[in-house]
């Protein structure tokens, strides 16, 4: 494996630690791939070094006591100035997308205007990343590497391309800076459980929000594990029991929503027939820390195509990239790179 593809997957090189990584003075890398619609920067050392030898100290809570529930509840998950760093450089770094999209009920469509900024990285299991024989590594010392990973089947003993007529969008490999915290997440359960995609929510304001829905498509497979990171303002996760759909001998009918303020760093892993049955949600905000910008991230994994282009439609779609703009404290439209 070649130096740079290596880069890719790796840590950064342990470097005097930096108090801020939004101000650091070591030279920013970036990785880049085909896919990106701009280079992506390697997180500081800050942020690599703790991630890559992460060791929970709190342990999670088990929330087992209502029927169909199935949640561990880590708060917190990340110490909080490792949450408070994350949050500043993924907001800074990561590109985010103000997605609309129109749904059809019936006769009638509706044009929908996604209630917060979302991004989207990684593909189902039908489908990998590798690296390209094809490529070398060339200048190491550049402050942007170009990832030679290429999308390959993995439904073959000897991996082929996949055809450009598989995916509506052309999926993209989560890049270092959430893979670290990926790898973090999967080792903090010990259950083998795998991720292949990380969707990053930022709620804006206490105005963005998201209602009541389940991941519970088919592409997620049976009984799929969520596992939630929340990082920056905190902002309370409500849950609800789905209606029941026969004769209510168990009293569902009669259970109260749950609430969770989940503050910066907290994480629950939802599993079992947590999706199945129960409905989540993050609902509008006012005032106290409904005005901080709020970032969760999602790591799940699709078995099927239909899963890669379901998130990247509802993720990334056909608008406009935004960025976080410092000076302004906001976000601002911004033009793509190839």
């Amino acid at each position: 494996m070649s130096k740079r593809i290596n880069s890719f997957f790796q840590p950064l090189p342990s470097k005097k630690p930096k108090t801020d990584p939004e101000i650091a003075s070591c030279p920013a890398t970036y990785t880049h791939h085909s896919n990106y619609p701009i280079p992506i920067r390697d997180p500081p050392t800050t942020i690599s070094n703790p991630l890559a030898n992460f060791s929970r100290t709190t342990p999670p809570k088990a929330i087992t006591d209502q029927p169909h529930l199935d949640i561990l509840y880590f708060q917190p998950f990340l110490p909080p100035s490792l949450a408070r760093d994350l949050f500043r450089f993924l907001r800074n770094e990561l590109p985010f997308y103000r997605v609309k999209y129109t749904i059809r009920r019936g006769p009638t469509e509706t044009s929908i205007n996604t209630p917060r900024f979302t991004t989207v990285f990684g593909v189902d299991d039908t489908s990998m990343f590798i690296p390209d024989p094809k490529l070398d590594s060339s200048d190491d010392n550049s402050p942007t590497v170009t990832s030679s990973l290429i999308l390959a089947s993995s439904e073959n003993r000897t991996p082929l391309p996949v055809s450009d007529k598989k995916y509506h969008y052309r999926p993209r490999p989560i890049p270092p800076c959430l893979d670290l915290l990926r790898q973090a997440v999967e080792a903090s359960t010990n259950d083998g459980t795998k991720y292949n995609f990380a969707l990053v929510n930022y709620y804006a304001t206490g105005d963005d929000s998201i209602s009541y829905h389940s991941d519970d498509e088919r592409f997620l497979g049976p009984n799929p594990t969520i596992a939630s990171i929340s990082l920056g303002g905190k902002r309370d996760f409500l849950l609800k029991h789905k209606p029941p759909t026969t004769s209510d001998t168990n009293g569902i009918g009669n259970l109260k929503p749950l609430k969770f303020p989940l503050d910066s760093g907290d994480m629950m892993i939802m599993r079992g027939e947590t999706q199945s049955n129960w409905l989540h949600s993050v609902p509008k905000r006012k005032g106290g820390q409904g005005t901080q910008g709020r970032i969760n991230i999602t790591f799940r994994r699709a078995v099927v195509p239909g899963g890669t282009n379901n998130y990247y439609r509802y993720n990334v779609g056909d608008g406009e990239m935004f960025r976080w703009r410092e000076a302004e404290g906001r976000m601002v439209a911004v033009e793509k790179e190839g």
